[in-house]
C-alpha cells in the first residue's frame, strides 16, 4: 500500500512538473519573442497610417501651394501601408511556425504517454476521453498561443507605448486616454472572464454529457429500441440539446452587450480625444491639422487591444483540455489493478460459480413466471417478403404456429431469411404479398410502439451503458425496485458477484461494460430482458464469441430462465437443440427442414450429418448405449 501511495505521489507531482504550456514557452522562447515583436511593428505600422493619413488628409484640404508640402506624409503613407502588410504575413508565418513546432512536440509527448499504457488507459478512462486528448485537446492548445498569448502580449506592448507616446504631448491627456484603454485591455477582460467562466464550464460539461449519451445512444440504439424506449431516448436527448442552447445563447448575449460596451467606450474616447484635440489648437497649443491625426490614431489602436477579451473568454476551455491532458498523463503513470472480468481464453471464476450453482442449485432459482395477462399466440401464416434491391424472396411461404411457452430454434446459413423472419415477427417489416403475422389474432402492425411490451431480443452484441449496473438493468423497466432487481440478477446467476462489487449495484459498468466478461455481459443483458417480463423472448445468436464453457452455462442459464416464455432461438450451430420444441432450417428463404430434434434425426440424413459435424465424437457414441457427455453438447 505504501509502495502505491508513492508511486501515486509521483505521478502526480510528475504531472505537474512535466505540464504542457511552460516547457515549450522556454524551448522556443526566440521564435516567440520574434513573433510579439513582429506582431507589435504590424500594429504600430497601422497607428501610424492612420495618424499620417489624418494628417495629411488635414493638410490636402488646406490647398497648400506646393505638391512637396505634403510630399513626406504621402511617402509615409505608402511606407507604412506596405510595412503594415508585410510585418503582418511575416508574423502570421512566424508565429505558426512556431506553434505548429509545439504543437508537434506535444503530440509526440502524448503518444509517449499512451502508447505504453495503452490497454491500462482503455480501463480507466473512455474511449471519448482519449480521443478527445489525442484530436481536441492538443489541438486546442495552439490557440493558448495563436488567440490569447501573442495578442494579449501585444496589446499590453502596444497599450504601455501609446501611454508615453500621449504623455510626451500632454500629461493629463495621456492619463485620460490611458483610462479609457485600461478599461478595454483590463476591466472589461476581467468581467467577461468573470461572466462566461462558469458558462463556458458549464457548456463544456454539457457538450461531453451529450456526446457520451449519444455515443451509447447509437452503440446501444438496438437496445433502446427492443425495450420500448427508443422516443424517451430522443426526449433525453433533445432536453441536454436545450440546456446546452440555453447556455450557448447566454454566452452569444453576452458577447454582443460586450462588443456594444467596448464600441461606447471608443465612442467616448473619440469625443473626448476630438474635444482635447480642439482646446488645444483654439488655445494654440496644437496645430489644426493634428486633429484628424489624433482621432483616427484611436481606431487602429483600439482594433488591437479589443482581441483581449476574446483571448480571455477562452482560458476556461484552455483550462479544461490541460486538466484532462494532466490528468491522462497522470493515469498513464499510475498501474491500477486488472477489471473484474477479462476474456484471456480462461473461463471467469465468477462465471464458472454460477455455472456450478446453476448445475447444483436449479430448484432454488428464482424463477419468473408469466402472467395471465402477459400471453401471445404467434402465428405466422403464409408469408413471403423480397427487397426491392433483390430479385428472389428473401422469405417465401413461410408459416409457423408458436404458442405460449414454445421454443423454437432457427437455423442455417447467413442469407438463408432467418433475420428478415425475425424482422417480420417483430413488425419492423411488412409481408410483401398475401400472408400476415398474428400476435393474438391481431396483425403485429397494429401493435405499434407496443412491439416491444410483447416481444424482447437478445443479440449477440447487447450494449451496455457507461452507467451503474442498476441502472444498465433498469433498461428493460426504468421504474423496477430495488428487490426486483435482485431477483433478476439472481435468477441469471449475478447476485453473488454484484454484490461483491465495491459498491454493489451502484458500481458503474465503465464505457460498453469493461468491467465484466464477455459471459458475464451477456448475463446482464439477459436480466435486463427478464426484468421486462415479456411473454415473448428472440435470442439472435447470442453466445457468438465465448468459449465453450462459458457458452454452455449461459445457454443452461437462458434455458432455466424463460419457463412459461415463447422462446426463439437464432444460430448457426446445434447448441441445445435438445430442448427444443421445434427447429426449422431456413435455406434460400424457404423452411428446408422443420420437426423436433429426435424426429429430425429419425427422418433427415442431413440433420445426422450436421449433428455429426457440429458434435465431433457424436457417431460414435451413437454407436454405444451410453448417454451423450455434456461436454460434447457444446
Amino acid at each position: 500500500m505504501k509502495a502505491g501511495y508513492e508511486q501515486t505521489e509521483t505521478a502526480r507531482n510528475g504531472s505537474k512538473k512535466n505540464n504542457w504550456i511552460a516547457p515549450y514557452v522556454a524551448q522556443y522562447r526566440w521564435r516567440f519573442a520574434g513573433v510579439l515583436a513582429l506582431g507589435t511593428c504590424a500594429a504600430c505600422c497601422a497607428v501610424l497610417l492612420l495618424f499620417t493619413s489624418g494628417f495629411l488628409i488635414s493638410k490636402s484640404a488646406l490647398r497648400p501651394e506646393n505638391i512637396l508640402m505634403v510630399y513626406v506624409p504621402i511617402v509615409g503613407v505608402r511606407a507604412f501601408g506596405i510595412f503594415r502588410a508585410v510585418f503582418r504575413y511575416v508574423e502570421r508565418l512566424a508565429g505558426h511556425d512556431a506553434v505548429l513546432r509545439v504543437l508537434a512536440d506535444q503530440r509526440v509527448k502524448l503518444y509517449r504517454i499512451l502508447e505504453p499504457q495503452a490497454l491500462f488507459l482503455r480501463s480507466r478512462m473512455q474511449t471519448g476521453d482519449v480521443l478527445g486528448a489525442l484530436a481536441e485537446d492538443v489541438e486546442r492548445l495552439q490557440d493558448i498561443y495563436l488567440r490569447t498569448v501573442f495578442p494579449a502580449v501585444t496589446a499590453l506592448i502596444l497599450y504601455g507605448a501609446a501611454v508615453i507616446s500621449f504623455g510626451t504631448v500632454d500629461l493629463g491627456f495621456a492619463l485620460w486616454v490611458g483610462l479609457y484603454m485600461l478599461f478595454l485591455v483590463a476591466l472589461l477582460p476581467a468581467i467577461t472572464l468573470k461572466v462566461t467562466w462558469s458558462r463556458r464550464v458549464q457548456l463544456k460539461r454539457k457538450n461531453s454529457q451529450l456526446y457520451t449519451r449519444l455515443t451509447d445512444g447509437v452503440l446501444g440504439l438496438g437496445d433502446w429500441m427492443a425495450s420500448g424506449r427508443a422516443a424517451e431516448f430522443v426526449r433525453l436527448q433533445e432536453e441536454g440539446e436545450a440546456q446546452a442552447d440555453s447556455v450557448r445563447c447566454s454566452l452569444r448575449s453576452w458577447t454582443r452587450w460586450r462588443d456594444l460596451i467596448a464600441q461606447c467606450v471608443i465612442g467616448l474616447m473619440v469625443v473626448s480625444v476630438t474635444l482635447w484635440a480642439g482646446s488645444e489648437v483654439f488655445a494654440g497649443q496644437l496645430p489644426a491639422v493634428m486633429i484628424a491625426a489624433f482621432v483616427l490614431v484611436l481606431f487602429p489602436l483600439t482594433e488591437a487591444l479589443l482581441p483581449v477579451s476574446d483571448a480571455v473568454e477562452r482560458l476556461p476551455q484552455y483550462r479544461e483540455s490541460l486538466e484532462r491532458l494532466q490528468h491522462l498523463e497522470g493515469e498513464g503513470n499510475i498501474h491500477g489493478a486488472p477489471s473484474v472480468g477479462t476474456d484471456t481464453g480462461q473461463v471467469p471464476e465468477a462465471l464458472s460459480m454460477s455455472a456450478d450453482m446453476t448445475r447444483n442449485s436449479r430448484d432454488q432459482r428464482i424463477r419468473l413466471r408469466i402472467p395471465p395477462k402477459l400471453r401471445a399466440d404467434i402465428r405466422i401464416d403464409r408469408v413471403s417478403y423480397w427487397y426491392d434491391s433483390e430479385d428472389s424472396y428473401a422469405v417465401q411461404d413461410v408459416s409457423l404456429h408458436l404458442p405460449q411457452g414454445k421454443r423454437l430454434a432457427i437455423l442455417g446459413r447467413s442469407g438463408g431469411g432467418k433475420s428478415t423472419l425475425l424482422k417480420l415477427i417483430q413488425g419492423a417489416l411488412l409481408p410483401s404479398s398475401a400472408g400476415a403475422v398474428l400476435i393474438n389474432d391481431q396483425p403485429v402492425q397494429t401493435l405499434g410502439e407496443n412491439v416491444p411490451d410483447v416481444i424482447a431480443v437478445l443479440n449477440q452484441n447487447p450494449h451496455l451503458f457507461d452507467t451503474t449496473v442498476a441502472n444498465n438493468l433498469r433498461i428493460g423497466r426504468p421504474h423496477a425496485t430495488d428487490e426486483e432487481i435482485r431477483r433478476v440478477a439472481a435468477q441469471v446467476g449475478l447476485a453473488s458477484l454484484i454484490e461483491s462489487l465495491p459498491q454493489g449495484y451502484n458500481t458503474p459498468m465503465l464505457e460498453t461494460g469493461i468491467r465484466f466478461s464477455g459471459g458475464e455481459r451477456q448475463r446482464i443483458a439477459l436480466a435486463r430482458v427478464l426484468l421486462r417480463e415479456t411473454p415473448v423472448v428472440i435470442f439472435d445468436e447470442p453466445t457468438v464469441g465465448l468459449d465453450p464453457v462459458t457458452e454452455r452455462a449461459l445457454m443452461r442459464t437462458i434455458l432455466d430462465s424463460m419457463q412459461g416464455k415463447t422462446m426463439i432461438w437464432v444460430t448457426h450451430h446445434l447448441i441445445g437443440a435438445e430442448q427444443m420444441d421445434e427447429l426449422i432450417f431456413m435455406e434460400n428463404g424457404q423452411i428446408a427442414m422443420q420437426g423436433s430434434h429426435e424426429q429430425l434425426l429419425a427422418r433427415e440424413e442431413r440433420y445426422r450429418r450436421l449433428v455429426e459435424l457440429d458434435r465431433p465424437g457424436w457417431a460414435d457414441w451413437q454407436k454405444t448405449d451410453m448417454p451423450l457427455p455434456p461436454a460434447a453438447s457444446r
